[in-house]
């Protein structure tokens, strides 16, 4: 683990901006993720998300994520995983904003299927973490079933999904893809300050991925109306993250 996350540190030149100051504190694997991409008028968002954060738009327009994923091998940094709590599902809802010039991603929500990954984030982050009935399945076919179930019963999510023939590349800075991908910190205010999230990773591997949903409220319950049409899919087979521990901006 210590030789792959030297390799991870060492790998920089694909960043928007220089490698965090200080130590990364936890190390996450993020496998099997969906990426559902829906544009929206920037005018829809704006009013959800805090006033202090600048959004990030593609020509002009806004776009809102769900991407559902499975995490692996959560461990802090100089220990062991735990026997417990390094594995569960995960589902982000998620928009683009900007601090500083530097772009980021905004989180409406995030549930897991770990109440202890949701307390500890609530607790050091402050992040919008929810807990879930969740459960992946893969069949013959490479479909992965998955399935969430907010415990406070305002939200569902079920989707089947797979990644579709080719090889796996790297997104070109300037496309739409790179925008909505490769991003190297997430932002929320606590009171009237900026909290920011530092985050450090290789360079996203992405094919074209298929998508049947079977059910979506996720949107509802963060106050957005998704469009019906089907959304921008990517899949990534694996990601492996280093975190920095939260610090305010400015």
């Amino acid at each position: 683990m210590t030789d792959m996350t030297e390799e991870i540190e060492q790998t920089t030149a694909h960043r928007p901006w220089p490698m965090p100051d200080g130590s990364w504190i936890m190390f996450q694997s993020w496998r099997e993720q969906l990426f559902a991409h829906w544009r929206l008028p920037a005018a829809q968002i704006r009013p959800l998300v805090p006033t202090q954060l600048e959004l990030d738009t593609f020509d002009g327009d806004a776009w809102v994520g769900i991407t559902p994923f499975r995490i692996t091998g959560l461990r802090m940094r100089g220990l062991p995983e735990l026997p417990f709590g390094s594995e569960f599902p995960e589902l982000n809802v998620r928009t683009y904003v900007t601090v500083n010039g530097q772009g980021g991603v905004y989180f409406f929500s995030l549930d897991a299927g770990s109440n202890l990954a949701v307390m500890a984030a609530r607790v050091g982050y402050g992040l919008p973490y929810h807990a879930a009935d969740m459960e992946i399945t893969t069949d013959d076919e490479g479909w992965i079933h998955y399935r969430c179930s907010r415990d406070t019963g305002d939200a569902d999510f079920e989707v089947r999904y797979r990644a579709q023939a080719g090889e796996p590349q790297a997104a070109e800075p300037g496309t739409l893809d790179h925008f909505l991908t490769e991003r190297y910190a997430f932002f929320l205010v606590r009171g009237e300050k900026i909290v920011r999230g530092d985050i450090h990773h290789r360079p996203w591997l992405l094919q074209p991925a298929q998508a049947v949903f079977e059910e979506n409220t996720m949107g509802v319950a963060a106050g957005l109306a998704l469009p019906i049409e089907q959304p921008l899919l990517h899949y990534s087979a694996q990601q492996d993250a280093l975190i920095w521990p939260p610090a305010t901006v400015g």
